[in-house]
């Protein structure tokens, strides 16, 4: 929420957007090689990784595909714009990016997944961990307010999304203090194994896809790395 505000407060340039979102890229993907990585390959569980990978992947696939041909239906409507549409666009009545907001949610609620489960396992991992996720999380909300600024979204809406993001890390954190630190070595690997997938997509298929809308620039990129190394040393200082 902090983040988003602070996107909604000073809408950021087109450069400073995408170095957000080169950033927030270099922390989830750090996320993946430093924290579910090493769990998935240590249960080694083949199986167990290829459903859940598979799932994720095929669910993140079918929902651009489903938010394609939607966009592509609203694309062939006229172009011409009517008092009532333009009265309606004024109130934020706009599509919002699904695909995009599904995928952060989906990793929001695995941070909290991660998060839960560190402060089962101990205060201190958790403590840390929980420390390594406010940045992720921090330009996340950064990325996710300005892209939904760009394309136009009223605040009062953009608040509506970032409270509702906040909610999925909240119940993540819940489930994985709760149910999901008791569950067995295949269900958790089928778990993290589709968070793994969307996680991935969403570096691959979103944030760097927006990112790379402005011309690239060696400091743009160091922002990827940066935001990978960042995570990185947090993670080996639990």
């Amino acid at each position: 929420m902090i983040g988003g505000g602070i996107a909604l407060w000073r809408v950021p340039n087109a450069t400073w957007r995408s170095a957000i979102l080169h950033f927030a890229a270099g922390v989830v993907f750090s996320v993946v090689a430093v924290e579910l990585l090493p769990d998935i390959v240590k249960v080694h569980k083949p199986l167990e990784v290829a459903l859940g990978f598979g799932g994720g992947v095929a669910a993140m696939l079918a929902l651009r595909g489903a938010m394609s041909r939607f966009e592509e239906k609203e694309d062939g409507k006229t172009i011409v714009k009517t008092d009532e549409i333009a009265r309606s666009e004024m109130r934020g009545e706009r599509v919002l990016p699904f695909a995009l907001l599904f995928a952060i949610a989906v990793d929001l609620v695995v941070d909290g997944l991660l998060l839960g489960i560190g402060f089962a396992a101990g205060a201190k991992e958790g403590v840390l961990l929980a420390l390594a996720l406010m940045v992720e999380v921090l330009a996340l909300g950064l990325a996710t307010s300005a892209q939904l600024r760009n394309d136009g979204f009223l605040a009062r809406r953009v608040w509506g999304v970032l409270l509702a993001l906040s909610v999925s890390f909240f119940v993540g954190a819940v489930g994985g203090a709760t149910l999901l630190s008791h569950l067995t070595g295949e269900a958790l690997e089928f778990v993290l194994s589709f968070g793994l997938a969307a996680l991935l997509f969403l570096v691959t298929e979103e944030l760097l896809v927006e990112a790379h809308e402005e011309a690239e620039t060696p400091w743009l990129t160091a922002a990827f790395f940066g935001g990978f190394l960042l995570f990185l040393l947090l993670g080996m200082t639990g």
